[in-house]
């Protein structure tokens, strides 16, 4: 399981900070917002919690510290609601990472990735990845506070965090077109990537020369959430940073800037920076209709790209990374770093049976077969057996399913369904 450091850097918000009014910025030179600047000292402490003003002083120092790191100038307020934990769960909050398609769909493409088994609701279990620990977050240009607390702490290098959001929603952008898992978590790799280099930046100013607020506690939830889904979700935490890091130059951010009018489109690009922004990702089709009575879901888009991180987060949770790799959260391996681009269809039958068709294409006919290679070793861990006609059944266990593996050059097709007829009749789609 990961550890908690990690966990609490990747559930969206992470803002400790509670009971925060609103916060009333005033357009000043850069490292001075409310009167405050950046170097000033505070005369509070926050062991018992901050009142209203105390919160002001804070949020307004924590404002134009972001300013000095990141070098742009907040242009507008930053309302801040607080609600309570009861009043979170009750809200209907939409992961980063979902695309808001029919519960099938949904399982259909996470259990493409080994990530939830035939009996699991998906769209559950990311919803749990993001309950089990948001205190908070930034959106539709305010920041939310999840507390029951009148006088909360506020941790300073989330405060930090989520005030870089608002900051990118100012003066770049937050708001883009993704319409699939894999173009989302791009995105994030950029907008979060960026985020955590001004709150590690906010952290080390700190222990070095700002006088900064203690950190409190953290609570780690109890619950625990899906191992694969937890990975493929915090990519843009770990992986965002080393991609940002590769485009700024010292403390020059204008190619970081400029990136936010030509966002990344695919993982690959974050998990590889020099790849971006020539490399663009291969347009992957899947045409023709399935024998039988299958049929898309009628979703738009009718597809769906995983990409090169879930693939490898595939790997990871499945055992298909080698001995001779890094076990390390690195999103980096022999059998994804070839990828180029994929497409997966989910079908469904009028009496509830579904299946898929996942088209991947590699780089080279040798990324190809290391991809086959580690599926193949994947069918084996779960039981899979020869049934003929080259589909392998997985006879039993939360997997039980019949599969179709075939690779042609660069190409490498995965046929699912509930029985070796049903894999027969999908495999029409190629």
């Amino acid at each position: 399981m990961a550890n908690d450091g990690i966990r609490a850097i990747a559930l969206v918000v992470l803002l400790v900070c509670a009971g925060c009014s609103s916060l009333i910025p005033q357009m000043e030179d850069i490292g001075r917002e409310g009167g405050i600047s950046a170097t000033d000292s505070l005369s509070i402490t926050d062991g018992d919690g901050l009142n209203e003003s105390e919160r002001k002083q804070v949020v307004h120092r924590t404002m134009a510290r972001v300013e000095t790191i990141r070098d742009l100038e907040f242009t507008e307020d930053v309302p801040v609601r607080v609600i309570s934990r009861e009043t979170y769960h009750n809200e209907s909050v939409v992961a980063p990472i979902a695309g808001g398609q029919p519960p099938g769909w949904t399982n259909q493409v996470w259990e493409a990735l080994w990530l939830v088994d035939e009996h699991t609701n998906a769209s559950e279990e990311i919803d749990g990845v993001y309950a089990s620990g948001v205190l908070g977050y930034y959106s539709d240009g305010q920041i939310v506070i999840v507390s029951d607390s009148e006088t909360p702490r506020i941790d300073p290098y989330t405060l930090a965090h989520e005030l870089t959001h608002a900051l990118q929603d100012q003066q770049l952008s937050l708001s883009y077109s993704t319409s699939t898992l894999d173009s989302r978590l791009a995105t994030n790799g950029l907008i979060e990537g960026d985020a955590n280099v001004v709150e590690s930046a906010y952290q080390k100013r700190c222990e070095q020369e700002w006088n900064c607020l203690e950190r409190p506690d953290r609570s780690v939830s109890g619950l625990e959430p899906n191992d694969g889904i937890y990975d493929t979700v915090i990519m843009p935490y770990v992986q965002g940073p080393r991609f940002v890091g590769a485009l700024r130059s010292g403390n020059d951010w204008t190619a970081v800037n400029r990136a936010y009018d030509r966002v990344p489109n695919s993982t690959e690009q974050i998990i590889h920076p020099d790849d971006y922004p020539e490399d663009q990702p291969a347009s992957v089709s899947l045409a023709g209709n399935p024998d039988g009575e299958w049929r898309r879901f009628d979703t738009n888009p009718r597809g769906e790209t995983v990409g090169e991180a879930a693939i490898y987060t595939m790997g990871r949770t499945n055992g298909m990374i080698g001995a001779n790799e890094t076990t390390t959260r690195n999103y980096s391996s022999q059998f994804s770093d070839g990828w180029a681009g994929d497409r997966l269809v989910p079908f469904e039958q009028p009496n509830g049976a579904n299946g898929y068709v996942w088209k991947t294409v590699w780089e080279s006919p040798a990324d190809a077969k290391a991809f086959e290679t580690a599926y193949r070793v994947l069918l084996e861990r779960h039981g899979g057996q020869r049934a003929g006609d080259g589909v392998i059944t997985v006879p039993e266990g939360p997997y039980a399913d019949a599969f179709l593996l075939e690779r042609e050059g660069t190409t490498v097709r995965v046929v699912n369904g509930p029985t070796p007829r049903a894999v027969s009749e999908l495999a029409t789609v190629s």
